[in-house]
């Protein structure tokens, strides 16, 4: 799709779970013969179900790419942007992490480390010339959900799950514009995710419950 807009795509492809796999895409993006303007981090997996019966290996592998990649790549992209003085990135969180989410815990907890993160940086980056963005979508129409294993959960069954080119211009828009933090997706999950911001963290969980248990379709 980008080639037909006149764009220049050079794939690369590596598994973010495995940290020399990631120094190769820095040295690809390092190589590509002009700087970095800006970078998504949008790489991410779910895990669902209850956590006492989950299986461990797949939420460490959660934990590896949702949390290291990110740091492993937001590591190297800040400090080359930093010394030029410019550049934008965008990290792609999530509404649940603004609040507890059962039957996602890693998921979430993984969310609510990316978004910390990225404020953080914001914060580190204000007077470097390097602008800092953090995407926080609802429910999209992805196959999150079904590799995630909740296609019997009430989110994971809903027909009314947000577009994602939409979820993908808010990003854009908010990373163009400088903006801190933006929920993405319908007006209907923005609102969702800034009454998790204010509600009580034992009232969200059980609002979340209600959307991640198992069976709740």
């Amino acid at each position: 799709m980008l080639r037909g807009f006149g764009g220049a795509v050079a794939p690369v492809s590596v598994d973010l779970t495995r940290r020399d796999h990631v120094e190769r895409l820095v040295a690809a993006i390092r190589g590509a013969g002009r700087p970095l303007d800006a970078a998504a981090l949008n790489a991410g997996v779910g895990v669902g179900g209850a956590f006492v019966e989950t299986d461990l290996d797949a939420e460490l592998s959660l934990v590896e790419l949702n949390c290291a990649s990110t740091v492993h790549l937001a590591k190297r992209i800040a400090q080359d942007m930093a010394a030029r003085g410019e550049g934008r990135i965008l990290f792609t969180s999530s509404v649940v992490s603004q609040a507890p989410a059962p039957f996602q815990a890693v998921y979430g907890a993984s969310k609510a480390f990316v978004h910390m993160l990225a404020l953080a940086l914001r914060e580190e980056l204000s007077d470097s010339g390097v602008s800092v963005t953090a995407l926080l979508p609802g429910p999209t129409d992805t196959e999150f959900f079904d590799r995630a294993g909740m296609q019997d959960t009430r989110v994971g069954a809903s027909d009314s799950k947000d577009d994602p080119a939409q979820v993908a211009r808010q990003g854009f828009e908010a990373l163009m514009a400088g903006e801190a933090q933006v929920l993405g997706g319908s007006l209907a999950s923005r609102a969702m995710g800034a009454m998790s911001r204010i509600s009580p963290d034992a009232l969200a969980a059980k609002a979340i419950r209600k959307l991640s248990e198992p069976g709740s379709a």
